[in-house]
């Protein structure tokens, strides 16, 4: 790696270590900032669908990484469907050892990825970092038209959760075959290149074990941050489950879904027991739906990682008249900042 590349590298990386995410919103203006509170200033309202609306394959609750690896028990190279909705898909996949994805990109959305086991070499054209090898932990972020490749480095199939804006399809190099796609036909066009850099916010890569996951402190940063995608690293320490009459938020017309990156993350949601889902295992509040995720006490510190389709989420909350005035609801955010328990996102 070059010395460019690695100076790059500790500013992304102490970028996202030091800066709060209280400080950040789509830009750095003024006006693209967030009050802070957590509140409006008085009640409003809010369509609620009458019925819940239900799930449907693949989407349920919660999927269990054990039943996903049980289910492909002696397979190398799978791809399990998790998420779809209307504004995301999301699979789990599995690349088998010495195996490397097609050159490929995506025109107009990033695509992100979390390591849950193995050893993948990411080559991502243009962007000024060198190739890097992600292992178990690694969350990686590639921009927009930018061409990239993943490789099993490893002795052992690679299995990573991957996460697309909804009906993007692959582009591919001149030099590369396209794997055929249904309805579409693969024809040879020029195009716009994509940006140079990306915001400073949304760093190639985070080693979760390496720089999270390294003490036993609370932690609330951003990962990734655009107006299509927004993924934020909540990191806490293990709390009493709250009771049920506290329903935590909705959001109106989209759904929610959380990585589970450590330790034991606690659901409640609206028409579901009390649930709680370990390390790697997938979590989704259907949209309308009343949920409330925590660190759940069976573990000293968890991490959820919350994704959704924009940053400006809209949270509904039940009116509480226990509840603090608007400016002394969720308090800072940045490293060191416990996130409410069972607060939002």
């Amino acid at each position: 790696m070059t010395l460019k590349s690695r100076l790059a590298l500790a500013t992304a990386a102490a970028l996202l270590l030091s800066v709060p995410a209280s400080a950040q919103f789509l830009g750095k203006s003024s006006e693209d900032q967030m009050p802070d509170g957590g509140r409006l200033a008085a009640p409003v309202w809010s369509p609620k669908p009458t019925e819940l609306l239900p799930y449907t394959a693949p989407n349920k609750p919660i999927w269990r990484i054990k039943d996903i690896l049980a289910s492909h028990r002696g397979q190398t190279d799978w791809v399990e469907p998790i998420v779809r909705n209307k504004d995301q898909d999301a699979d789990y996949k599995s690349l088998g050892a010495g195996k490397k994805t097609k050159a490929m990109f995506y025109s107009d959305n990033r695509m992100i990825f979390f390591v849950y086991d193995g050893s993948i070499k990411v080559s991502i054209d243009g962007v000024n970092v060198e190739p890097f090898v992600a292992t178990k932990g690694f969350m990686v972020n590639v921009p927009f038209r930018h061409v990239f490749t993943l490789e099993n480095v490893g002795t052992t199939p690679a299995v990573y959760f991957e996460v697309r804006n909804a009906g993007d399809i692959p582009l591919y190099p001149e030099s590369e075959t396209p794997t055929p796609v249904p309805g579409m036909t693969y024809m040879k066009v020029t195009g716009s290149p994509g940006p140079v850099k990306d915001r400073t916010t949304n760093p190639i890569y985070v080693d979760f074990l390496k720089m999270v996951a390294n003490d036993d402190k609370n932690y609330s940063n951003k990962f990734v941050w655009d107006d299509h995608f927004t993924s934020n690293i909540l990191r806490g320490k293990g709390a009493p489950v709250p009771p049920d009459s506290n329903k935590g938020h909705f959001h109106i017309n989209m759904t929610e879904f959380w990585y589970v990156a450590e330790g034991s993350i606690g659901m409640k949601l609206e028409g579901e027991p009390y649930f709680h889902g370990e390390t790697g295992d997938i979590i989704t509040a259907q949209a309308g739906r009343w949920h409330r995720a925590g660190n759940d006490p069976s573990a000293p510190i968890s991490v959820r990682i919350p994704i959704n389709p924009r940053p400006p989420i809209m949270h509904n909350f039940d009116i509480d008249p226990n509840a603090p005035p608007p400016g002394q609801g969720r308090g800072g955010r940045g490293r060191g900042a416990a996130p409410a328990g069972g607060a939002a996102p």
